[in-house]
């Protein structure tokens, strides 16, 4: 049997329209499994970008705070030769010269500026590094000699330079002098 319109076979009970309308919807449906992958693809990619964008807002926001935080830190490093030139000044000062009337007013006007000094360091978050009788750390201290002495081997027994931080980082590592066992 025939259709006659578009001499088509036409098997029995099923109709024409039937056959197209599955022709039909067989692409539809590849069309739509495409659009639902192109469009999973596409949310995923979003998401990405934003946490991308995410994580480059949260590293420009630390590097500001960080700027904030250690925008003074080559001042500081300057700075800090002032303040080893004061102490230098005042420990070179012999008790005789401290008991010395002339000399007193100089002295206490030494010793208000360093304490005043210190004050400034401590505002900054500027801290003198422990050293002496500590064992040797080399995130904090940088060791110029080694010395015979009855202490543990490595533990620090001499400062020479004092050394300082800034909140969590090295402005100037000690100088110091490690113990060695004597011979």
């Amino acid at each position: 049997m025939t259709n006659i319109e578009n001499e088509t076979p036409v098997e029995d009970g099923q109709a024409p329209e039937t056959e197209a309308a599955a022709a039909a919807e067989a692409p539809a449906q590849d069309e739509a499994g495409k659009l639902a992958e192109q469009l999973a693809a596409v949310q995923q990619d979003l998401l990405y970008a934003r946490a991308e964008t995410q994580n480059v807002r949260r590293r420009a926001e630390k590097e500001i705070a960080d700027a904030h935080a250690y925008a003074a830190t080559k001042f500081a490093r300057d700075i800090l030769s002032v303040a080893d030139n004061l102490g230098r000044a005042l420990a070179s000062l012999s008790e005789d010269q401290r008991a010395d009337e002339a000399i007193k007013p100089l002295l206490t006007g030494l010793e208000a500026t360093e304490r005043e000094l210190m004050s400034v360091f401590e505002r900054h978050g500027i801290t003198r590094i422990a050293a002496i009788g500590l064992p040797l750390d080399p995130n904090q201290h940088q060791a110029m000699l080694e010395i015979p002495s009855d202490k543990d081997a490595g533990t620090i027994v001499q400062e020479m330079q004092a050394g300082y931080m800034m909140k969590d980082r090295l402005l100037r590592p000690a100088m110091v002098g490690v113990a060695k066992k004597a011979d």
